[in-house]
């Protein structure tokens, strides 16, 4: 019927898309999103990981759908809230999170500023030339604004993942438990301990690796979340809803998103663009997974070389690990600073000199400064539960929170790789020069 369509997805079933949402999917920002793999390389490691971004924001978009209906919350809301899920990654680079920290540290933006930059009509992504061939695209914003919604407000939903609430607003008594009365639930759905984005990941990304541990229960959530004194809560029934998702999210992470092979193939590829001519990155936002992996083939040296190893799934192994249990005092106290990008580089030309191999042949891997960069809610258990009138932390009723909060998403501190033919080598040195 005219004004919607009806769209079949693999974890969700039919997913409705009307008015300005329909048009918002079959925009160029939208349907570059077809191009990239939502667990970058993951596939090489789960063979089905083939599932895409603009199948995710699909997904979120139908979600906050869902929730913004059965949270009752005003009309202007709901559109802007769906807006938020839908246009949450436009700014993704090729192959997701895999390339955050080379991106964020050669030129200064994550995936939040461009997407904010596209959304408030500061950054166009698509060329002049686009324009011959699909006609005129009006910029974005005239898009949301044509729609009654105001692209800022849009676009701080979808940035709200680092945002900090600055200053307070008036204290407010009700009964014996005071708050502060700020509406902080829109973006709470958006990104929070609870938030659309990741019910989607979560769901879609167990369904494709095959892996069975992001199953979450949706539905109970939906019966429990509500809204109380501005905040997004959950009511006490629905407890072990809460304490699933959040073992849902850390054995995921454990099992697919740091998975060793992974990292290894993703470091593959950020070693790739490390190496590769500056001008691989003008048009990074414009590019697709094959686009700049096509590029990078063609960059010839060390890009050339990585991109063939990729393709042929040649990589490097395992040359030395150590377990986070395992980690002495004085070992963490070494590899904080490696956190830091330079620092950790500078370790692997020293790795790299001392082994006799190139750098190229050296990925040293400490996940944490990535971790932060592309999941800053994962130790967050800080859900309000809801009982009897009051909100207490769901780490009063529940140990499990406590424990998750506790666990690390990977069960090494540092690990360094290199390809099979120097793997001994590097793995003579990679001791001394950590912790020499």
């Amino acid at each position: 019927m005219p004004g919607y369509k009806v769209i079949h997805d693999s974890v969700h079933g039919t997913v409705k898309v009307d008015g300005v949402f329909l048009e918002l999917l079959e925009r160029p920002e939208m349907q570059r999103l077809h191009g990239i793999h939502q667990l970058g390389l993951a596939h090489l490691v789960f063979p089905g990981a083939n599932h895409t971004r603009l199948e995710h924001s699909l997904g979120t978009y139908h979600i906050a759908s869902k929730l913004c209906s059965s949270l009752e919350i005003d009309p202007l809301d709901q559109m802007e809230v769906r807006a938020a899920a839908m246009l949450h990654d436009i700014g993704h680079t090729p192959f997701s999170h895999t390339l955050e920290e080379v991106i964020h540290h050669r030129l200064g933006k994550d995936h939040m500023d461009i997407s904010r930059d596209i959304i408030v009509g500061d950054y166009m992504p698509y060329k002049d030339r686009d324009t011959e061939v699909v006609g005129s695209i009006p910029p974005l914003p005239d898009v949301l604004r044509g729609a009654g919604l105001d692209p800022e407000r849009v676009a701080d939903l979808v940035t709200s993942a680092r945002q900090q609430e600055v200053g307070q607003s008036i204290l407010m008594v009700d009964g014996e438990q005071a708050h502060f009365g700020q509406n902080n639930f829109l973006k709470q759905i958006i990104s929070g301990p609870l938030d659309v984005d990741q019910m989607d990941y979560l769901l879609r990304d167990a369904y494709y690796t095959g892996v069975a541990h992001g199953t979450i229960d949706v539905d109970r959530l939906f019966q429990t979340l509500m809204v109380h004194h501005g905040n997004l809560v959950v009511d006490k029934s629905g407890l072990v809803a809460v304490e699933g998702l959040m073992v849902a999210r850390s054995l995921m992470y454990t099992s697919v998103y740091f998975h060793k092979t992974v990292r290894i193939a993703e470091m593959m590829m950020c070693k790739a663009v490390e190496a590769a001519p500056q001008e691989i990155l003008e048009d990074l936002f414009l590019d697709t997974d094959c686009s700049l992996s096509s590029k990078l083939a063609a960059a010839g040296g060390a890009s050339s070389r990585l991109m063939t190893m990729l393709r042929y799934r040649r990589l490097y192994k395992k040359a030395y690990t150590l377990p986070i249990m395992a980690m002495t005092d004085e070992q963490s106290q070494a590899l904080i600073p490696l956190v830091n990008y330079e620092r950790r580089k500078a370790k692997e030309r020293e790795i790299a000199d001392r082994a006799g191999v190139s750098v190229d042949d050296v990925v040293l891997d400490v996940p944490e400064k990535a971790l932060l960069l592309s999941e800053p809610r994962i130790g967050k258990t800080d859900v309000g539960i809801l009982d009897g009138g009051r909100v207490r932390p769901l780490s009063r009723y529940s140990p499990l929170a406590k424990a998750i909060q506790s666990r690390g998403v990977h069960d090494w501190a540092v690990m360094v790789s290199a390809p099979a033919e120097c793997r001994e080598s590097v793995r003579k040195v990679a001791v001394k020069v950590l912790f020499s």
